[in-house]
């Protein structure tokens, strides 16, 4: 769901709260008080300008006896939905792009991951989620990947840091498989990837991954994302600047021939712990 029309839809959660507190005469503390948020709260659901919770979203129910309305457009409009919020706008764009070009400093980049690696990594940061939401994201990331082997996918040139290729996410057995699948896919043409060593040094943006999508009939755009958060950036002299860095980076990189043997190298190297395991 694009984000227009996601935030439509809240705007609709946040309109038949408001119709349904007025009809049963509850004022936005008294309604509050009842499902432990404050009345300020409760004025921000009902104007989209903030989401409630699933439990809260279930109190509403019980204390305007809804018939569980408010859970399952909560469920409908996060539950479902296979991308964090603040990425979401992000994947559109991803689909319609010409050409993506990557800087992945510490992370095998979505696009290029296998299932057992993307489940690591969800669990590394959810310990306690059940199951079921562990395969609704690994399904939402593997939905992405599909891109590369369409017939009509971008460009894709990827830098990858090599700390990307030494962390052992998952354990050797995962790692390896992950690092053959990235091989795969250079020897298939479908993606161009360049390494950036250690023995590089210092280098533009440390730290900060980079992500430029070129359209047909739209200007470029610049993904970024931190803790919990993403920006897309579309002024014409920051993408210029981001382009720039990334050509730097192309520059220092080891050339797509010497970062394959070092992709299959690392590859080769977690098979043996593996093995000795």
């Amino acid at each position: 769901m694009a984000n227009a029309s996601r935030q439509a839809a809240w705007e609709f959660f946040g309109a038949e709260l408001k119709r349904r507190r007025e009809n049963a005469g509850i004022t936005q503390t008294e309604l509050g008080a009842r499902v432990f948020v404050s009345g300020g709260y409760i004025g921000q659901f009902e104007q989209a300008i903030r989401k409630p919770q699933l439990d809260v979203a279930q109190r509403i129910d019980a204390a305007l006896q809804t018939d569980g309305i408010f859970e399952r457009l909560w469920r409908k409009l996060i539950k479902e939905q296979p991308y964090t919020e603040y990425f979401a706008h992000a994947a559109e764009l991803e689909r319609l792009a010409t050409e993506i070009c990557e800087f992945a400093p510490a992370v095998v980049p979505g696009l290029l991951q296998t299932r057992e690696y993307a489940r690591a990594l969800f669990l590394a940061n959810r310990p306690f989620a059940a199951d079921e939401h562990i395969e609704e994201l690994i399904k939402g990331r593997m939905d992405r990947t599909r891109l590369l082997t369409d017939a009509t996918r971008p460009v894709y040139w990827v830098v990858l840091h090599e700390t990307v290729l030494r962390i052992p996410v998952g354990g050797p057995s995962v790692m390896g498989h992950q690092l053959d699948h990235i091989a795969a896919l250079v020897r298939e043409r479908k993606v161009l990837v360049q390494v950036l060593p250690f023995a590089a040094g210092a280098h533009p943006d440390m730290g900060k991954m980079m992500w430029l999508m070129e359209f047909e009939d739209a200007p470029p755009t610049v993904y970024t994302e931190g803790v919990l958060s993403g920006r897309l950036l579309d002024e014409s002299a920051v993408v210029k600047r981001v382009r720039e860095s990334y050509d730097l980076l192309r520059a220092v990189a080891l050339s797509p021939e010497a970062s394959l043997a070092l992709l299959l190298s690392a590859a080769e190297d977690f098979r043996r712990c593996s093995s000795t395991t």
